[in-house]
């Protein structure tokens, strides 16, 4: 599970974000590219934009679910609620 406080400092505010256990798999980036992009120096995946449109919400809540090591966090349980 994603640790707020491990949270990467490239992410963007709001509910959504990626923390430090990012493997670069690029399994968000696959998902859910209007959100999530790679920090190419180092490595990792970040939220760069909160999704905006119930299409992205839902895409990001899959790309959260679909994370191998879970490293997506969303520290707001309304949006996970509203796509349940």
């Amino acid at each position: 599970m994603a640790e707020v406080s491990d949270k990467l400092p490239d992410n963007v505010p709001g509910p959504f974000y990626v923390d430090r256990e990012c493997i670069d798999c690029d399994v968000c980036r696959d998902t859910a590219p209007a959100n999530f992009k790679r920090n190419d120096e180092n490595g990792y995946s970040y939220l760069y934009k909160q999704p905006e449109t119930e299409e992205e919400l839902e895409l990001c809540v899959e790309a959260m679910n679909a994370c191998p090591v879970e490293a997506i966090g969303d520290d707001g349980e309304e949006a996970i609620k509203r796509t349940a």
